[in-house]
């Protein structure tokens, strides 16, 4: 058992983790990035009740009024089960509304509501300063870089 005045020992070799190979993988260094700024961005958007996929979803709506739910699902990659929930949960809070679409009688667009406006450019400008927070110590240069370049692999 050690007492008070036993010397703090220094880590040892086993201590030490090599992740030298995993470091060199574009999957766990994009899954770092982005698990490390998720978890502010959610941190940031709870003060507007809203998670991830309703911030995608609400911005897609702002820059495209009147898109309809099968676009949303295929530009997210979300299966249209999961949107439904979704959609009814933004409805409810009275930030979407839904309206015939104008050239498919069997589709409903998607427009947000002057509440919706609202929200959505505070989230938005809430995103846009959590991603020069995120992206501090990349030059503005780099950033445009690094977004061109993961883009190009799900693109």
């Amino acid at each position: 058992m050690a007492s008070a005045s036993s010397p703090t020992l220094a880590p040892t070799a086993t201590d030490v983790v090599d992740n030298s190979y995993l470091r060199t993988l574009v999957g766990y260094n994009a899954r770092r990035a982005s698990l490390s700024i998720i978890e502010v961005f959610m941190e940031r958007m709870a003060v507007y009740g809203l998670k991830v996929v309703d911030f995608s979803v609400l911005s897609l709506v702002a820059h495209n009024p009147g898109i309809t739910s099968r676009q949303l699902c295929s530009t997210l990659g979300v299966l249209p089960p999961n949107l439904v929930g979704l959609i009814a949960a933004l409805d409810r809070r009275g930030l979407i509304e839904r309206r015939p679409h104008p050239s498919d009688g069997r589709a409903m667009g998607l427009h947000l509501t002057p509440a919706g406006e609202d929200l959505c450019g505070q989230a938005e400008q809430t995103a846009a300063q959590l991603e020069i927070d995120a992206t501090a110590r990349l030059t503005a240069t780099e950033r445009k870089t690094l977004i061109r370049l993961l883009q190009k692999i799900y693109d």
